[in-house]
This record gives C-alpha cells, structure tokens and sequence, in this order.
C-alpha cells in the first residue's frame, strides 16, 4: 500500500490545532530548498515524526514539501499508533493437549 493514501488525512488539515508530519520519501535527490524546509521541521531521517502547531506558517512549508510528507491530524495519528499497538500487542498461548479425550475408549 502506498505510503500517501494510508495516511490520507479524511478532515481538513485547517480544523486540528496540532499536525503530525511523517517524512516518507528520502531526502537524497531532493532540492536544496526542499532540504532546508524539513531541516526547519526537523525531519531528518525517514519515517519520522514531528507534532508542530497548526499554524499559517508550518502549513506554508508542508505546501512546499508535500511530496515528501504526509500529514495527519491528532486524532488519525493516535488510530494509527493504536492499530499498529495492536497488531503487535502480545496474544494469549495456544495451549494443545495430546491426552486422550476422557470419553474415547481405546482398546490397545
């Protein structure tokens, strides 16, 4: 599955108060600029994320960065850890018996 529609975002960015921003794409290759913007919302290595304020100016830089990031609200951000806690959480022992069952005669 790709990466930008896992996380895409399903409200509008302008209603949540805090942003997570996920750099998923690599930053060799990329623009000078582009580098300095997620230098500025210190991302620097993939698969990292930041919580910033949402505020007029940070949206400015994701606009420029778009490519590179996803962005989710706080809500889509603790699902998201949710599931993943989840999925990884510890499930109870298989427990098998080799006894016979108590109502089986076997004539050996």
């Amino acid at each position: 599955m790709n990466a930008f529609k896992a996380y895409k975002a399903c409200v509008p960015i302008a209603w949540s108060p805090n942003l997570y921003i996920t750099l998923v794409r690599g930053i060799p290759g990329t623009r000078r600029l582009h580098r300095r913007t997620l230098e500025a919302l210190r991302l620097r290595k993939c698969n990292r994320t930041v919580m910033r304020w949402n505020t007029p100016t940070v949206r400015g830089m994701l606009q420029q960065v778009k490519r590179l990031v996803v962005v989710e609200t706080e809500e889509m951000y603790k699902a998201r850890k949710q599931k993943v806690a989840d999925h990884c959480a510890l499930r109870p022992p298989l427990v098998v018996s080799h006894l016979p069952a108590p109502g089986s005669d076997s004539s050996h």
